[in-house]
């Protein structure tokens, strides 16, 4: 089953540019990478499909109901954390988590004592004081006191130290094996290539690409680097998709895309001391397909 449905969201802000055609679906139990640069799209998408802001065109749903007509009843299962949190300063951060556990109907005194010891955060203290970090863990906690089936996290780690961001991926590592399906969204790579099963590529509020994790990185480049152990016959060039080549001394480097037994076979033509290959990141990967866009 199938938690998200986007089907050609469209959001348009006159002359600036929000989104438009915008489709994937998050299927139940995954964690749903969201990625692009600041400004493609992303949290305007979000916001729509929270109902925050309403379509120019274009429908969504989530567990199977409308998006819009639907708001109430699914904002119940919803847990979601803004890109910046705002909050009443004068309200103690208990008092706040409270209030939130007051639409929820249910008691969430536990959970959320669970939650700011996991986050080290002290809740008695007043919002006002606190620092942006901080503000940042009461919207993570405010996010999931009510045990949501659904989570939605924009830009979640911004503010978090790098301790505080590996706590939080093992909690929401747990969530996930709780059954919580999770939509995550970042322009930093390496927290969605470590977090996510499949990812959506956005830009300029357009999606460039859907795929599974894996399989971007398989249909990828691979770095090579080999230590011949006498000269070396630049014979690569002829060999299609290898790209890049630089020859120094007996060091050789080049990227290669497609059937990678073909490299084999020209390596063992070669005496070689050293030979690594390596995964292209998801950086690499990422500017790809923005240059391939442009």
């Amino acid at each position: 089953m199938n938690v998200i449905e986007i089907h050609s969201l469209t959001k348009n802000y006159g002359k600036s540019r929000g989104i438009s055609d915008v489709s994937f679906h998050v299927e139940e139990g995954e964690i749903f990478g969201f990625i692009g640069p600041n400004g493609a799209g992303k949290s305007t998408t979000i916001r729509t499909l929270l109902s925050l802001i309403h379509p120019s065109a274009g429908s969504a749903t989530i567990f199977g109901m409308d998006c819009i007509e639907s708001a109430p009843d699914i904002a119940k299962e919803v847990g979601y954390l803004p890109s910046e949190v705002f909050y009443y300063d004068n309200m103690k951060v208990i008092d706040l988590l409270k209030y939130s556990a007051s639409f929820y109907k249910k008691d969430c005194t536990k959970r959320i004592k669970d939650l700011a010891d996991m986050l080290n955060l002290d809740v008695t203290k007043k919002i006002d004081d606190l620092s942006l970090g901080n503000k940042k863990k009461v919207g993570i906690i405010q996010g999931l006191l009510h045990e949501p089936k659904l989570i939605i996290l924009d830009e979640p780690t911004s503010g978090l130290d790098p301790l505080m961001q590996q706590k939080f991926f093992e909690l929401l590592q747990d969530e996930n094996k709780r059954g919580a399906t999770i939509l995550f969204s970042s322009h930093i790579l390496s927290e969605v290539q470590r977090m996510c099963d499949r990812v959506a590529i956005i830009k300029e509020g357009r999606i460039v690409q859907v795929e599974k994790i894996s399989t971007l990185k398989e249909k990828n480049h691979k770095k090579f680097k080999i230590e011949t152990k006498g000269d070396f016959e630049p014979s690569f060039y002829e060999v299609e998709g290898v790209s890049n080549l630089e020859i120094k001394d007996r060091q050789v480097s080049f990227l290669f895309r497609g059937d990678i037994n073909k490299v084999m076979k020209k390596i063992a033509d070669i005496e070689i001391s050293n030979l690594w290959i390596e995964e292209p990141d998801l950086e690499e990967i990422f500017m790809h397909y923005y240059e391939k866009e442009a």
